[in-house]
């Protein structure tokens, strides 16, 4: 309940028009697994709360859409101007209470925000509409309740606009104090988001030893490794323990070898009856890899990913929401449900959250603290 009161955090992810879901809406846990056949809508469906995660982030709609039109619902006909989109949105609940953004994105003929909508408190915060098709800029018109019921100015029609408004807001009515704090929870959420995949092939290769962010494929996990064991020694306790659990081998220790060249490279130590021997990253299969991947980027928390934004952000109020696409790909059923059980461990003790998808969620279902999210019809 705590980290619901002060931490910004995502509860509903709306799909009203994105590639296969229409009128979509799907409630977000502590740890929520999307699970379904192949074709459902699982990685879809993450994707979808990465883009808004950029979005809110600063990114502009062409570098986190590259392929818009593959974003429109199959067979959605165009308009009359041969206008075709899709729409997608989100619920943040924080400090601020529940606020809901809706985006529509024009994919065709020309890729453009053409409206957005943020509300909270039965209001509404913020509208954006596209007026002039020939000006590449939308209407916004937002909240005040001074002298003037709302203000209006134009924005990009490529960014947020609720990522804009704390740089555009004065702050000097009570209206406009309401809109800065729905903005700013709302963008404070989205910015907590990390999309991790771990690539084993990559993870195998040493890493330069000042690479101490986490990257999306966790190639650098050597580096994370040597820059955690020193800052959090409990965290990496938890870690070792966690790889006693899943990976082959009494596992004892995570060292880390510091190679001639200035590189690292990670070295599970095992102690099979009484001979300690350190296994290089590069022998480990690609199961134990992502495992201990993910494991890192759970028992780590904020701070660790590349690009975390926590730094900016009042302790009170940071969180991490992991996205993890094929969080049991490679595992076998012992290292699913051990990372299962870690995860919504770490889930419930807050501030870190995650939203994955699964092909098989048998092992998921009725876990304390876990939400199975089923796609298939």
């Amino acid at each position: 309940m705590e980290a619901t009161r002060t931490r910004p955090i995502v509860t509903e992810l709306r799909l009203s028009a994105f590639t296969s879901h229409r009128g979509a809406a799907f409630p977000l846990g502590p740890m929520t697994l999307f699970t379904g056949a192949s074709g459902s809508g699982k990685t879809t469906a993450l994707r979808a709360y990465e883009s808004l995660a950029r979005l809110g982030a600063g990114a502009s709609l062409r570098e986190v859409f590259p392929d818009p039109v593959a974003c429109v619902p199959e067979r959605a006909a165009a308009d009359a101007q041969g206008r075709r989109g899709f729409r997608i949105g989100c619920t943040v609940d924080g400090p601020a209470g529940p606020v809901q953004l809706d985006l529509a994105v024009q994919a065709e003929p020309e890729l453009r925000i053409v409206g957005e909508r943020l509300t909270g408190g039965g209001q509404t915060l913020l509208t954006t509409a596209l007026r002039d098709p020939g000006r590449s800029s939308v209407q916004a018109a937002w909240h005040t309740a001074g002298a003037a019921p709302v203000t209006r100015a134009p924005l990009p029609d490529d960014r947020l606009g609720t990522a804009l408004l704390p740089l555009r807001v004065a702050g000097r009515t009570e209206g406009q104090l309401r809109v800065l704090a729905a903005a700013e929870q709302t963008v404070v959420a989205l910015r907590s988001v990390f999309a991790c995949d771990p690539q084993p092939q990559l993870m195998r290769r040493p890493v330069a030893a000042d690479q101490g962010w986490l990257r999306r494929g966790c190639e650098n996990l050597a580096a994370v490794l040597d820059r955690t064991r020193d800052r959090c020694g409990a965290s990496h306790d938890r870690l070792a323990a966690a790889a006693r659990a899943g990976c082959a081998g009494p596992v004892t220790e995570l060292a880390v070898e510091q190679l001639g060249d200035g590189t690292v490279r990670a070295l599970p130590v095992r102690d099979a009856s009484g001979v300690r021997a350190a296994t290089p990253v590069d022998r480990l299969g690609e199961g134990e890899l992502r495992y201990l991947a993910l494991a890192l980027v759970l028992l780590t928390g904020p701070g660790v990913p590349a690009g975390d934004q926590a730094v900016e952000v009042p302790a009170a109020l940071r969180s991490l929401t992991v996205l993890a696409d094929g969080f049991d790909r490679s595992l076998d059923r012992r290292q699913a449900r051990e990372l299962l059980f870690l995860a919504a461990a770490v889930c419930a003790e807050g501030p870190l959250r995650l939203v994955g998808a699964v092909g098989d969620a048998s092992y998921a279902r009725g876990a304390a603290g876990v939400s199975v999210v089923d796609l298939d019809p």
